[in-house]
C-alpha cells in the first residue's frame, strides 16, 4: 500500500501522529528530495518524535526518473507498506506525486493520504480576503509568453488566487502585476511556520515599495494570494469581433488571443471566400 505522508512547513512541530507511525512502519520511502527526508527523519529522531531512524530504501521520485522509478518498484508498492514524502506539505500538489496517485488508480493499487500542512490553505486562511472562494495556481511558468498569458488570466478572474514563488522571481512577480493593475490587493507570505515568517497585505504598489526598502533581501519561501477584482468588463464574442471595423489581421489577434488557435489560421477562416 502507498501513503502521501504530510510533513511540515517548517516547524516541526506540526508534523501528525499519523505520520510519525507510518514513519515508523514504512519498508520503503520515496521522495522528493532523498536528503531532504533524511534531514527531516534525523531531526524528528533528535528531538524525540521518532524512536529511531528508520533502517529502509529511500528512493527518489521525480519529474525526470518517475517512470523508470515506477517500473522498478511497482511490485512493492502493492505487497508493502511505502511513503511517499514531498520536501515540505502536502504531496502531490505541485510536486511528483501526483503520478504516483493515478499510476495507483490506473492499476487498482490502495493508496491513502494523511491529511496535514498545505502551505495553499495556510496562506489563504491568514489573508484575511472574504470572499471564500480561491484558485490554486502553483508556479507560473518562469518566463516568456506563457508566463504573461497565465498573469493575464489570473488577474482577470473573479476568483482569489493562490500562487507559489521563488525569491528571485518574486520582486519581478509584483512588479508585473503593477504595470496591469498597481491598485490590486494582495497578501505576500514569507517562510510560513519558520523562525523568519511574515505577512504582508496591501496593494501591490505598497508591498512591493516596502520590500525594496526593507535591510534584508528577498529569500525564502513565498505564497502570493491575488486578490480578486470585482470589476466588470463587457464580454466579447466571436461575432462581435468579426463584425467589427478592423483589418482581418487585427481581428485574427483579438480572437486567437481570446478563443485560442494560431493568427494564422484566424486570419485565413476570415478572408476565406465563401
Amino acid at each position: 500500500m502507498l501513503i502521501f505522508a504530510p510533513t511540515p512547513l517548517g516547524n516541526l512541530q506540526d508534523i501528525t501522529y499519523r505520520t510519525i507511525d507510518i514513519f515508523e512502519t514504512a519498508t520503503l520511502f520515496l521522495c522528493e528530495d532523498t536528503r531532504v527526508t533524511h534531514h527531516l527523519l534525523t531531526l524528528l529522531y533528535e528531538r524525540g518524535y521518532l524512536k529511531s531512524l528508520p533502517k529502509v530504501d529511500f528512493l527518489s521520485f521525480n519529474e525526470h526518473n518517475g517512470s523508470s522509478r515506477l517500473a522498478q518498484i511497482s511490485n512493492r508498492l502493492e505487497s508493502e507498506i511505502v511513503v511517499y514524502v514531498s520536501d515540505a506539505g502536502m504531496p502531490a500538489i505541485s510536486d511528483p506525486g501526483q503520478v504516483l496517485v493515478e499510476w495507483c488508480q490506473d492499476n487498482s493499487v490502495a493508496y491513502d493520504v494523511l491529511p496535514g500542512a498545505s502551505a495553499v490553505t495556510v496562506a489563504y486562511s491568514a489573508s484575511g480576503f472574504e470572499s471564500g472562494h480561491f484558485l490554486f495556481y502553483g508556479f507560473l511558468p518562469r518566463q516568456g509568453r506563457e508566463r504573461r498569458e497565465e498573469l493575464e488570466t489570473i488577474l482577470r478572474n473573479r476568483y482569489d488566487t493562490v500562487l507559489y514563488e521563488s525569491p528571485h522571481r518574486l520582486e519581478r512577480l509584483l512588479e508585473s502585476i503593477l504595470e496591469r493593475d498597481s491598485e490590486r490587493e494582495i497578501f505576500v507570505a514569507k517562510e510560513l511556520s519558520k523562525r523568519h515568517q511574515h505577512y504582508y497585505r496591501g496593494s501591490v504598489k505598497d508591498i512591493l515599495l516596502q520590500l525594496k526598502n526593507e535591510d534584508s533581501s528577498i529569500k525564502g519561501e513565498w505564497v502570493v494570494v491575488i486578490k480578486a477584482t470585482l470589476e466588470t468588463t463587457p464580454s466579447l464574442y466571436p461575432e462581435t469581433i468579426k463584425a467589427m471595423d478592423l483589418p482581418p489581421k487585427v481581428k485574427a489577434k483579438l480572437l486567437a488571443r481570446l478563443l485560442g488557435g494560431s493568427v494564422s489560421s484566424w486570419y485565413d477562416s476570415l478572408t476565406r471566400r465563401s
